[in-house]
């Protein structure tokens, strides 16, 4: 998973709309256009895990960013009161 790749037919996940995509010679085949399957530019490719991309990029093989970020304390949930049987229940007036 080095760069983001292409859509392709010999993708577990890849499924023509059309049910047209037969495997000739180790070669994906499409019925439907009498010529080899073009995986991402054909407009009946379906991923069954939907992760295809609209420029035919395939999402599974894209590394994902994973930013720590804190919350400001300006936006952080402050305590809020309470009123009726929910104070009595909880048996707090301010819950965090």
């Amino acid at each position: 998973m080095s760069s983001p790749k292409k859509c392709s037919p010999n993708c577990e996940f890849f499924r023509c709309g059309q049910k047209a995509l037969q495997f000739r010679g180790g070669k994906a085949y499409c019925r439907f256009a009498d010529d080899l399957c073009s995986g991402a530019n054909c407009k009946f490719t379906i991923c069954l895990r939907n992760k295809l991309l609209p420029d035919g990029t395939c999402a599974l093989t894209i590394k994902r960013l994973s930013a720590a970020s804190e919350i400001p304390p300006e936006k952080a949930v402050k305590g809020f009161k309470v009123k009726g049987k929910l104070k009595q229940r909880l048996g707090e007036e301010e819950v965090f």
